[in-house]
């Protein structure tokens, strides 16, 4: 009888993925299924770190800026320092104390003619 394990990511394309390595022969069935388990806790790690950090900022919602701010400033993520180092941070780059943000004109009531 076989178990079947619950996983959020597919164990189906982990293997397949890694066996376009041709240095990779035979995978052992519970081997794609180790790596879905540690991807899956590797992805909750990172996205409580980021949330932590949008929380920190007081956002709404989660954005790759927080993302990128993780990464940058935790030291387990390190290795992807790299990836987003190209991703711009929108957060340095707004204007200190809305200095040149527009200013919206009130508007009129309308007047209807009779």
């Amino acid at each position: 009888m076989k178990k079947k394990y619950k996983t959020k990511f597919p164990v189906a394309r982990i293997k397949k993925i890694m066996q376009l390595d041709e240095d990779v022969g035979k995978v052992a069935q519970a081997t794609p299924i180790l790596i879905s388990k540690a991807l899956e806790l590797f992805m909750q790690s990172l996205i409580d770190q980021a949330c932590q950090e949008s929380r920190e900022r007081s956002a709404k919602r989660l954005t790759v800026a927080h993302l990128k701010k993780t990464i940058e400033t935790v030291d387990k993520f390190d290795f992807l320092k790299d990836i987003v180092s190209s991703i711009p941070d929108p957060l340095e780059s707004q204007p200190a104390d809305n200095v040149n943000k527009p200013i919206r004109a009130s508007r009129k009531p309308r007047v209807k003619d009779e």
